[in-house]
């Protein structure tokens, strides 16, 4: 790192975030920073959760997130053009930290400048390398001066590939700790306190509703069909909306762990949100859906045998998977069905393999540690 001459300002901070899943994480870093450091600037890539904070926002990336193979190259040209504007605040001394959150496709590309400049980088819930993608590791090792991993077999791996890497615990223990008990969840969402409740959370992204609602919300019908007495509430992301013509449930936006709260059982697309699940005690199946082309390469690459990564940290399928074709409604329905009934062995089984996920997950203080890491490798 290059040293700064006295009496200059303290270089800033710049955050990179991809979607609004690292806009949240990131917003709770900038949090704990500005109270360990107050003067610190911080500027980033990133949305409302990151300038809450007291983060400068640079360029919002609710423009910015895409998924899939076929759907990224679509969007390559904003990307480039995004990645020339950080170039030129990287390159013009400004910057004393690099602290990126996920998004390796378009991360990786800034790290790569951000160390041929000379600026530490700090890579903060790092690519999925044991997924796909493990000829990163070397590149990783050679561009990031320090990584903060969030779940518990990502540190011993880094590690193996000389990349400076501690577990900071998943970020989802810090939200877990202010939950609303299922009684008053419920109550926030006028619901039924005397009715099982099937939350169905189909994705914070325009390509994920669009492949997804009509296939889950008729999986939710199914199930009413059989259980007429089943409550069902949508989860819509802060990112996106959905027309109440598409969907025949009550939609709740930008509240998903309140959802989780008040739900008996779950129908989540495959993610994060599967281990916010596991935080929230929320039994559910997973399912997902994308273009043939993306799933047809995607079955090339990805090495482990699950898609959710409550499945991926348990090392089983703890979760029942229904991916592409598989994803058939009435089978879905029948998968939900057990674990709606308050008294099913399946039901119990799976709050059982939830605790394990969680208790796996690490301490809560994610936030806070990655802030003292930013203060360690800033100077400030």
């Amino acid at each position: 790192m290059r040293g700064r001459a006295p009496g200059l300002p303290v270089r800033e901070v710049l955050f990179v975030v991809g979607e609004v899943s690292g806009d949240l994480h990131a917003g709770k870093v900038a949090e704990a920073l500005r109270g360990i450091a107050p003067s610190l600037p911080m500027v980033g890539v990133g949305g409302g959760h990151m300038q809450r904070a007291g983060v400068e926002i640079l360029y919002d990336v609710g423009t910015l997130a895409v998924m899939g193979f076929v759907e990224v190259l679509q969007h390559l040209p904003k990307h480039w053009a995004l990645l020339r504007r950080l170039r030129a605040r990287i390159e013009s001394g400004r910057v004393g930290l690099v602290v990126l959150l996920d998004y390796p496709g378009f991360n990786m590309k800034v790290a790569e400048v951000a160390h041929r400049a000379g600026v530490p980088v700090l890579y903060y819930i790092t690519p999925q390398v044991w997924a796909w993608g493990a000829d990163r590791l070397p590149t990783l090792a050679r561009l990031v001066t320090k990584a903060a991993s969030i779940l518990p077999f990502e540190e011993a791996l880094l590690r193996r590939h000389r990349i400076d890497a501690t577990f900071v615990g998943h970020p989802l223990l810090d939200r877990a700790q202010s939950l609303p008990d299922a009684a008053v969840a419920r109550a926030q969402l006028g619901l039924d306190p005397d009715r099982p409740v099937l939350a169905v959370f189909p994705g914070s992204r325009r390509a994920e509703i669009a492949r997804h609602l009509t296939p889950f919300v008729a999986a939710a019908t199914a199930v009413q069909r059989q259980r007429p007495d089943v409550q069902v509430v949508v989860s819509v992301a802060p990112t996106v909306s959905i027309s109440p013509a598409r969907c025949p449930f009550p939609l709740v936006q930008g509240a998903p762990f309140v959802v989780q709260r008040a739900a008996t059982a779950g129908l989540l697309k495959s993610g994060t949100n599967t281990l916010e699940a596991a935080v929230a005690g929320l039994p559910h199946v997973i399912g997902y859906r994308t273009s043939p082309i993306t799933y047809a390469i995607a079955r090339r690459v990805v090495k482990i045998p699950h898609i959710g990564l409550v499945n991926v940290v348990a090392g089983r399928e703890v979760s029942k998977e229904f991916v592409q074709q598989r994803f058939v409604p009435d089978e879905v329905a029948a998968a939900l069905l057990p674990l709606l009934d308050y008294d099913s062995a399946a039901r119990e089984t799976a709050l059982a393999a939830l605790g394990e996920v969680r208790s796996r997950l690490g301490e809560p203080g994610a936030s806070r540690r990655v802030a003292e890491m930013i203060i360690g490798m800033a100077g400030a």
